[in-house]
């Protein structure tokens, strides 16, 4: 019986030593035709937003580069979960995208259930490009320094408000982690959306806002806002004035609004490669760099390994700023 059993195990080794191979070449050969139908990219916001804009340029090169449809979806919903949902139980043929914001990382941390697992059911294809926050306060307040306005919230403990685009939202964490760092306590104030933050945020009934710099840098720019400072370690070509949160005292502050493509988990590799290599030449063209930059989007093509990295480093950062803020999903 041992001697049947060693036997049997020595032939299962080989039969998958064969079919490796053949798996190999069958996904080779997939990518090779690739794609031979419309690709589908689904945004799980409405239109107008990071990864809509982004989605609908990458679309576009795709489609004359491949001479194949790729169309763009907007399926909003949950915090974009259920657009996650849908494409993770998609074919996993690479024929259905999804363009994805920081808050994908973010619903990883708040959610305890969601209809897909992030690590094992979806895969990166790229990060395609990041973007800064930038910390803005209303003229009426009087502040135009950073160190003032952490001067005014430790001189005022619990009185100074930050708005945000909604709990759990992006701009919520950038809050969260400026009140972490900067050690003052601050209440926070949720709106529905980056509209009406920072519309409250003009008028002075909140005292601070993380806005997004494509939100911020027009009513900074005519007098609406007060721009203290942008999130990143680097200054911004778009209000070149500003110093970084790390330059003006909060050392180590560092925050992005990043975007990216994923797919279901299970596509060929060679899929995936093709589509990375693809979509990495189309984010390299001065053209689509300059119109990016122009509203505060900087290109970032990545490998699918770093940006899969970044989700998993991000949904422990915001994991632990849940925690500490007591920050739960509605």
């Amino acid at each position: 019986m041992k001697t049947n059993l060693w036997t049997l195990s020595g032939l299962v080794g080989v039969l998958m030593a064969l079919l490796s191979p053949a798996a190999s070449v069958r996904a080779q050969g997939e990518a090779a035709d690739y794609p031979a139908k419309p690709i589908r990219i689904v945004v799980g916001f409405t239109p107008g937003g990071g990864p809509d804009i982004t989605a609908r340029h990458i679309a576009q090169k795709l489609g004359e580069a491949w001479k194949q449809q790729v169309l763009v979806e907007n399926r909003p919903g949950a915090g974009g979960t259920l657009a996650a949902g849908m494409v993770a139980r998609a074919p996993a043929d690479g024929y259905m995208l999804l363009s994805v914001s920081s808050a994908h990382a973010i619903a990883a941390a708040l959610y305890a259930k969601l209809p897909y697992d992030t690590f094992a059911d979806l895969s990166g294809v790229t990060l395609t490009a990041s973007s800064k926050y930038v910390l803005v306060v209303p003229p009426s307040l009087g502040i135009r320094k950073v160190s003032e306005l952490l001067a005014a919230a430790k001189a005022r403990p619990g009185q100074l408000n930050f708005s945000s685009a909604g709990v759990g939202s992006g701009t919520h964490f950038a809050g969260e982690m400026l009140r972490s760092m900067a050690g003052i306590d601050v209440v926070h104030v949720p709106f529905k959306g980056i509209p009406e933050a920072l519309a409250d945020t003009m008028t002075g009934r909140v005292q601070f806002f993380m806005a997004p710099i494509a939100n911020a840098v027009n009513p900074v720019r005519d007098g609406r806002l007060v721009g203290l400072g942008v999130s990143s370690l680097e200054r911004d070509p778009l209000l070149p004035e500003l110093p970084t949160l790390h330059e003006a005292g909060v050392a180590g502050y560092q925050s992005q609004l990043w975007f990216g493509l994923l797919t279901a988990s299970a596509v060929p590799r060679p899929i995936i490669a093709k589509l990375n290599r693809e979509i990495s030449r189309v984010l390299s063209e001065p053209e689509l760099k300059a119109r990016w930059s122009a509203i505060g989007i900087e290109p970032r093509p990545d490998t699918p390994e770093a940006f899969d990295r970044l989700i998993r480093e991000d949904v422990a950062t915001f994991s632990r700023i849940a925690r500490a803020a007591n920050i739960r999903a509605d």
